[in-house]
């Protein structure tokens, strides 16, 4: 059986254990990056592709005559086309849970930079403001407690869950949002999204982008927002207007933002939000995820999906 792997560098292969991979009854043939003009030339005369972030589209499909199963190194399945691997028979299988210690480490990361103004007071030990100064601290760049403020989580899967657990160690209230017009499981401690906004001194965003999640916190979600309150992103860079969060901080429309997602990626043509002159802002290049062990977990549980695959028992399928 011929596996081909599209773009593997972008899971950093060099310092994992592949031994399992490359132990399964396939044939690999491995691309360490692959533009979308490759993808079926790639494919042509492949059993199983892997792939993370290269898209697989009908065409695509309509060229890989022995195509069986599209394995994905993550959770989202935007870059495959679901409807047209069901119609050809192609399994989908995704990843789930691999990386929720290192994303929730990342967000709390992000939480703790931003209420303990970190940028600002390493800049100070830095820049001649500590040294020059008549005492042994600075009090220049507030820090804020996080016990007794109000965590808003939108978004309650094992992302939003995972991070609301680190919150109650820290004596925060936790409430996740309840979106107008969809069902949701039953945490007691669900809130109007409107409501939440309001009443959150942090927003964390943890929700798939979908249609009817594309730029959900925009100008008005952002008036709404407390003043001292940060909003959070470690999900998908569009569920944010970035033109509408530049004006926002720039104006104090909200204290601060951080994020490890734009929405485009990356973004080689610039970005709105890439600008030094934005006041409390902290922008990562989608790392949260990409802890040793998380990648490690990532590649065991790809294998287990292409055995499982193998055995007739196909596992995680998304089609």
């Amino acid at each position: 059986m011929k596996g081909v792997i599209l773009d593997f560098d972008s899971i950093g292969p060099t310092d994992l254990d592949l031994t399992a991979l490359y132990e399964l009854p396939v044939e690999w043939e491995i691309y360490p990056d692959c533009l979308a003009s490759q993808v079926a030339e790639h494919i042509a005369s492949a059993d199983i592709v892997l792939t993370n972030k290269t898209a697989i589209r009908a065409s695509e499909m309509d060229q890989s005559k022995s195509l069986k199963l599209i394995a994905l190194f993550a959770t989202g399945t935007d870059i495959v086309d679901l409807v047209a691997a069901s119609e050809k028979n192609i399994v989908v299988s995704n990843a789930v849970g691999y990386g929720t210690a290192s994303v929730v480490q990342h967000v709390w990361s992000l939480i703790l930079a931003l209420t303990t103004n970190l940028k600002e007071h390493s800049k100070a030990s830095i820049d001649g403001r500590w040294r020059n100064s008549r005492f042994f601290c600075l009090l220049d760049s507030p820090i804020q407690e996080l016990e007794g403020k109000v965590l808003g989580i939108i978004g309650a899967g094992e992302l939003g869950l995972g991070v609301a657990k680190i919150a109650e160690a820290f004596g925060m209230k936790v409430f996740f949002a309840a979106l107008p017009g969809r069902s949701h499981s039953n945490q007691d401690n669900r809130m109007p999204f409107e409501m939440l906004l309001k009443e959150s001194d942090i927003v964390s965003l943890h929700c798939p982008l979908t249609a009817e999640t594309a730029k959900l916190i925009g100008a008005d979600e952002l008036q709404a927002i407390k003043k001292s309150a940060f909003l959070v992103n470690t999900a998908r860079g569009g569920l944010i207007d970035e033109q509408a969060l530049k004006s926002a901080l720039t104006k104090g429309i909200i204290a601060g933002a951080a994020l490890d997602v734009l929405s485009v990626e990356p973004p080689s043509e610039g970005n709105v939000l890439i600008d030094s002159f934005i006041p409390n802002l902290i922008v990562t290049p989608h790392v949260a995820w990409i802890a040793r062990e998380s990648r490690q977990r990532l590649v065991g549980q790809v294998v287990e999906n292409i055995q499982g695959f193998l055995s007739g028992e196909p596992r995680n399928q998304v089609n």
